[in-house]
């Protein structure tokens, strides 16, 4: 039975369903750790192709199979972390959201050419509101449930490719934006008919070459800071083997071939310490020490507990102080860090469920700390892939940003590549340095243009050293913040509506 409005599918359904299945892998290997980030171009269009023309129940049978193939391709690695039943009950939960934003898109291109019957309506309208609907999916599951989950938007493969200056102009929800956009736009010309071949294929050629030809964004010189970022190497894993101590100790034996060193701060990742200096003695002395020996404050790391709630904190030490400072976390992991609404999903794995017995409360502190007259933004591990705190932190004044991770859950896998990708885009569009360090790596010192100055290989005990440019830029993605992403989603959203409204009205409606 052909489709009420007209609009025929450019594949049968069972073809579709086998597309966009290889969708999900082509589209992983755009991203780290792979890196062949024209393929996520590719696996766009794919799963674009894949929806044209369907019904609402093959939409979302297709969007939902392309939701599975990427996601249980791209986060296999949380499996090491939370099991394999969470992460699949993550990648589902995401795989339900990539269906709606899946039949939102099929339905625009349903909608829109009946509403907007011009090749303006097909080739420029369709692909912005395609494009717009797709940032749009993943804005929202970048917020809901639980914080939400940022991982996997499109925009976050491009950050070793020529479109990478974006970011400074976009942000990421821009550039996912313009991913699809492009991929959108190619699958419409090659569709179009009764335009000149030549005409069809200089439109997407048009858009990549002004695309490409934005300028970075220039950064200001606002001085330096020496930073001695230091990956241990510890038993730092959930499930490792190993003796109270171990985790300071592995710190402080790759700490000290830096004594006498002179630098301005030194740094210390997630999950460096095994107990908190306000509640152990001899953590706070060795705390106390490192300050000391380097002369400098020490950013380090600790369980906190105030009240009756925990908090994973990152410290600003100094000594003979103490802790003149603290940042909480943000966004503890949900199931791995803390499990929300525990009575309700304790009964469906009651074992899982008990595994994490230790409930992080999210923090509400600022997201700066002064050294010495440098304030410099502090986040800590999935803390990175938060939009508005980078914003915040940039906005309270950050010249630099700090960003901490205990990666010995997720191995060799692309989880710790996939960050320092993030990392990366987070400096481009920024304007700011940023320090990442993790217990195992990947640890990386980042110039404001997202190139990589320093870098610890993996799952080895090693310092960085260097003078850290700062920045009091203010990039347009910081100016904008998230007005830009609701922008182009509401574009997409307003035009879905209106071409539906339009599509419906009785003139327009077949006999």
């Amino acid at each position: 039975m052909p489709v009420p409005d007209g609009v025929k599918p450019v594949l049968p359904l069972w073809a579709a369903v086998v597309v966009a299945a290889a969708s999900g892998p082509i589209i992983d290997a755009g991203f780290p750790d792979k890196g062949i980030w024209p393929l996520t171009f590719v696996g766009v269009g794919l799963v674009l192709l894949s929806l044209i023309g369907r019904r609402a129940g093959s939409a979302l049978l297709v969007g939902f199979v392309g939701g599975v193939a990427f996601y249980f391709t791209h986060i296999q690695w949380a499996s090491l972390f939370l099991g394999p039943l969470p992460m699949s009950a993550l990648a589902v939960l995401e795989s339900l959201f990539f269906a709606a934003g899946a039949l939102a898109i099929t339905l625009a291109y349903r909608w829109i050419p009946r509403a907007f019957p011009t090749t303006l309506g097909r080739v420029g309208l369709l692909p912005v509101a395609v494009a717009g609907l797709w940032t749009a999916r993943e804005a929202w599951a970048a917020v809901w449930p639980y914080g939400g989950f940022s991982w996997g938007r499109m925009g976050m493969s491009l950050s070793d490719s020529p479109f990478a200056p974006l970011y400074a102009w976009l942000g990421i929800s821009g550039v996912s934006f313009v991913i699809v956009l492009i991929a959108a736009l190619v699958v419409q010309v090659t569709r179009e008919v009764g335009v000149d071949p030549l005409v069809r294929a200089s439109l997407p050629v048009a858009l990549v070459s002004l695309v490409l030809i934005v300028p970075a964004w220039p950064v200001d010189d606002a001085g330096t800071l020496r930073v001695a970022a230091v990956q241990g190497n510890g038993k730092a894993g959930y499930f490792d083997s190993r003796q109270p101590g171990d985790l300071l100790q592995a710190q402080l034996d790759a700490t000290a071939p830096l004594f006498g060193t002179d630098v301005d701060v030194v740094l210390w990742p997630e999950g460096s310490s095994d107990y908190s200096p306000v509640d152990d003695p001899y953590t706070a002395q060795v705390f106390d020490y490192v300050s000391e020996q380097l002369n400098a404050p020490f950013v380090t790391w600790a369980v906190t507990q105030r009240g009756e709630k925990t908090y994973n904190t990152s410290i600003l030490w100094e000594s003979g102080k103490g802790i003149v400072d603290y940042y909480d976390k943000r966004h503890p992991v949900p199931f791995g860090e803390y499990i929300p609404d525990r009575a309700f999903w304790r009964p469906f794995a009651p074992d899982l469920i008990d595994l994490v017995g230790r409930e992080y409360t999210p923090g509400t502190t600022d997201m700066v700390f002064d050294i010495n007259g440098t304030k410099v933004g502090i986040n800590i591990c999935f803390d990175i892939v938060d939009d508005q705190l980078l914003t915040e932190s940039v906005e309270q004044g950050a010249r630099a940003i700090f960003t901490s991770s205990n990666n010995a859950d997720f191995g060799r896998t692309d989880e710790s590549a996939q960050q320092l990708a993030i990392a990366r885009i987070r400096a481009i569009e920024t304007g700011r340095s940023v320090v990442n360090i993790s217990t195992v790596g990947l640890s990386a010192v980042i110039a404001p243009d997202g190139s990589i100055v320093d870098q610890l290989p993996w799952y080895t005990p090693g310092t960085m050293v260097e003078d850290v440019a700062l920045s009091s830029t203010i990039t347009p993605a910081v100016a904008a913040g998230r007005e830009l992403e609701w922008f182009v989603s509401g574009l997409g959203l307003a035009a879905l509506v209106v071409a539906g409204l339009a599509a419906r009205a009785p003139g327009r409606r077949r006999g």
